[in-house]
């Protein structure tokens, strides 16, 4: 009897797996709950050796489509995707997570005295090579940001712990401050899709000409002004050139600010001085006011705690994405069908693609950035992705758009009978982009004006 309950059991067992398979098989896509990696510590001739061992625990199957039915079914290895996952909870763990340094320092919600603003500036000035003094003004700018700023200085520190270590990164690489990276905040407010009235645009706010003249490309499909990574580099190659010239940083800021020929005029009718705080009054007035900003900004993130300003933790941090190059054009919407991932998280990590679409161009590097947790689902599929891409693509009633480069800068001396609407569909621009590099608030135009327009044809 014993042993006929147990063949009996056997069987039942064989047949639910069996089925399991099957199922397992034709799942659509599959969630790995609860997998966990465990070091197994091997000793050989008392040399310790470290490694990985994946123990699967539970596969629960989801039914979600992420790609055209007439295209093979997208998978990732297992071992590979745990793999990750292990390195990923290590990095979730370490100090890169800024999320996991929050100081838990007590709040100081009393008023900001003279004396204890001196302490603190002092403190700033003895860690950084920066020339930081006490003034009325700056003391002035950091009282009107307590009161006035503390909401927006949360966000700002929010969007810091995915910004500032690709920032630290870069800086340190080329022997800049670190605290450089206040500046990409007075800037941009952290944000790398920001265009000032006049052009500027990026986390580093770059005007066409000085990007271009630091491998900053300008085209129809792409502006790497907004790249995070390259336009930092630039920013990096840029300030580093002027302290070059002024070796000194706080001089350096106020010439990223008005350009090194302000700076070196301020030089001259200050009888020679080239302290900031002696030469600030011949400056233009915005690069006047630049370097307490500066200061300020970075007083509000190094004792941000003390004030009670607090930021919720990012949904995503910078060590939790990765890149792959590109192989073949694709567009947002081919990527989102692919894999899945929301069109404003995409937008969010690659901001530089105007059109939302990534080209692929000769002598040209341009990269997708995601979540790790994807990487190896798009490096794993990817020429099924790209197949989708190029057959998504012949089904289009309307060609996308041709891409072009934004090589040259013309000044159009307006004529009678010209109005925005001509000279824009002249030069195929829009309206806005010529009154956004002019600075322009209304469409008049009077006979004589200079234009700046960078053309996509002539």
């Amino acid at each position: 009897m014993k042993h006929i309950i147990t063949l009996i059991f056997i069987s039942f067992f064989l047949i639910t797996n069996s089925q399991n398979k099957i199922e397992k098989e034709t799942t659509i896509t599959q969630k790995v709950k609860n997998d966990t990696i465990v070091k197994n510590i091997i000793i050989i001739d008392s040399s310790t050796v470290v490694v990985p061992t994946i123990i699967k625990k539970e596969i629960i199957p989801v039914s979600e489509t992420f790609i055209n039915e007439d295209l093979s079914i997208l998978s990732d290895d297992e071992f590979a995707k745990q793999v990750d996952e292990f390195w990923f909870d290590e990095l979730e763990n370490s100090n890169l997570n800024i999320n996991n340094n929050i100081n838990n320092i007590l709040a100081d919600e009393s008023e900001l005295t003279t004396e204890v603003f001196k302490q603190r500036l002092a403190y700033l000035n003895s860690k950084t090579p920066f020339n930081i003094e006490y003034n009325e003004i700056l003391e002035a700018i950091v009282k009107s940001y307590l009161k006035h700023k503390k909401k927006k200085y949360s966000k700002l520190i929010a969007k810091s712990s995915y910004y500032f270590p690709m920032i630290e990164e870069q800086l340190s690489k080329y022997n800049i401050p670190l605290e450089m990276k206040y500046l990409a905040v007075i800037e941009s407010a952290l944000n790398p899709t920001a265009k000032s009235p006049v052009g500027a645009t990026g986390l580093w706010q770059f005007m066409y000409q000085t990007g271009k003249q630091f491998d900053l490309n300008v085209s129809s499909y792409v502006d790497e002004r907004c790249d995070a990574e390259k336009s930092t580099e630039a920013a990096c190659k840029y300030l580093k050139a002027l302290n070059n010239s002024f070796d000194d940083w706080d001089l350096a800021l106020a010439a990223y600010n008005s350009g090194p020929g302000n700076v070196s005029k301020a030089i001259r009718r200050a009888n020679g001085y080239r302290n900031y705080w002696n030469i600030r009054y011949f400056l233009p007035s915005e690069t006047a006011s630049y370097v307490p900003i500066f200061y300020a900004t970075m007083y509000m993130f190094e004792f941000a705690d003390v004030h009670g300003i607090t930021a919720a933790p990012n949904k995503l941090q910078f060590f939790e994405v990765d890149s792959i190059r590109v192989k073949k054009q694709i567009t947002f919407d081919q990527i989102t069908q692919a894999i899945p991932i929301e069109k404003n998280v995409l937008k969010f990590l690659n901001p530089q693609y105007n059109l939302e679409i990534i080209p692929v161009i000769k002598d040209r590097d341009y990269s997708l950035i995601l979540p790790k947790s994807l990487i190896g689902t798009f490096v794993q599929n990817e020429d099924r992705i790209y197949a989708f891409a190029v057959a998504d693509d012949a089904k289009r009633e309307k060609p996308l758009p041709k891409y072009t480069e934004m090589n040259n800068r013309i000044r159009y001396k307006v004529k009678s009978g010209d109005f925005l609407g001509k000279i824009a569909r002249r030069y195929g621009v829009s309206i806005s982009k010529i009154k956004r590099w002019n600075g322009m608030k209304s469409t008049k135009l009077r006979i004589g004006q200079r234009l700046i327009i960078y053309p996509r044809r002539m």
